[in-house]
């Protein structure tokens, strides 16, 4: 261990968290992608003292590239990885020398750990460059669910545990997390992940957090709602607009929602099962 000094919170509070890096001297910090988003969004970010900061590192969903960007323009390079409880929990991790060159991606497989991409369609694992789902293989991959045999069945796939999630490979073998499958929106025979729209939406200076979920629709089975708090004045049209530039026509959501907040878990995870509720 590196007998480091770990500064403990009973709970999280952004500003607090802000002084905490320049009175402690913090070097390394661990957080959610909601953690940096309310960090940044603190009045006293653009001042705030962080040059002791030489780490820091998100992972629990995917960090929307604008926010990225935010933290890089204050001189902190934030590190994705990526991992879940039953692969204990790590499995990818990003270099910190690569985390500029390679931003928005999770990085590489931790040593002894394997990964592939399946096609969800026909599952076969898929070589090279390509898009798919997740499968992890190696010894830190639990043994089943307790007293769960239904459930550790669903898990496994000839020796490989299924994630849930869709990754893209790039030529270098670095893996970016593109969304979870039962996420996805079906939209006119299209697969759809609200990760990518989520991620243009924060592009917007506007924009203080969004998500987005799939609706039925008569013509097209499904199309994608967006959920929008602001942090500053847009119309639904300017937002439509801003993502009909970035994003392909059957990407662009139908309508969007503004609301006061967005639901979160414990976690500080969007509940995405709430939002329909929220807005209704």
């Amino acid at each position: 261990w590196k007998g480091a000094t770990v500064v403990l919170e009973p709970s999280f509070d952004p500003a607090r968290a802000l002084d905490l890096i320049s009175e402690k001297r913090v070097t390394t910090m661990m957080g959610f992608p909601a953690t940096y988003l309310f960090m940044a969004q603190e009045p006293g970010f653009a001042g705030a003292d962080l040059w002791s900061l030489r780490r820091a590192v998100v992972g629990g969903a995917p960090m929307p590239e604008a926010l990225l960007e935010t933290w890089h323009e204050r001189g902190v390079e934030i590190v994705q990885g990526y991992g879940l409880t039953e692969a204990a929990p790590n499995v990818l991790c990003l270099p910190p020398e690569d985390a500029a060159r390679k931003r928005g991606f999770a990085g590489k497989p931790y040593p002894h750990v394997d990964v592939a991409l399946r096609d969800p369609e026909r599952g076969e694992l898929l070589e090279g460059a390509a898009e798919g789902e997740l499968l992890v293989r190696g010894p830190n991959v639990f043994a089943g669910y307790w007293r769960n045999e239904a459930a550790t069945a669903e898990a496994f796939a000839d020796g490989w545990l299924v994630t849930g999630d869709v990754a893209a490979r790039d030529e270098e073998g670095y893996y970016r997390i593109v969304g979870r499958t039962k996420d996805m929106v079906i939209s006119g025979g299209e697969n759809v992940y609200p990760a990518e729209i989520e991620n243009v939406l924060h592009e917007h200076p506007a924009v203080k957090e969004a998500a987005v979920v799939g609706v039925p629709d008569e013509r097209w089975g499904e199309v994608c709602l967006a959920v929008v708090v602001l942090v500053g004045e847009a119309t639904e049209e300017a937002l439509l607009e801003h993502c009909r530039s970035r994003l392909a026509r059957y990407k662009v959501p139908k309508s969007i929602r503004f609301v006061d907040s967005l639901p979160r878990n414990a976690l500080d995870k969007v509940v995405k099962s709430e939002l329909l509720e929220l807005v209704r």
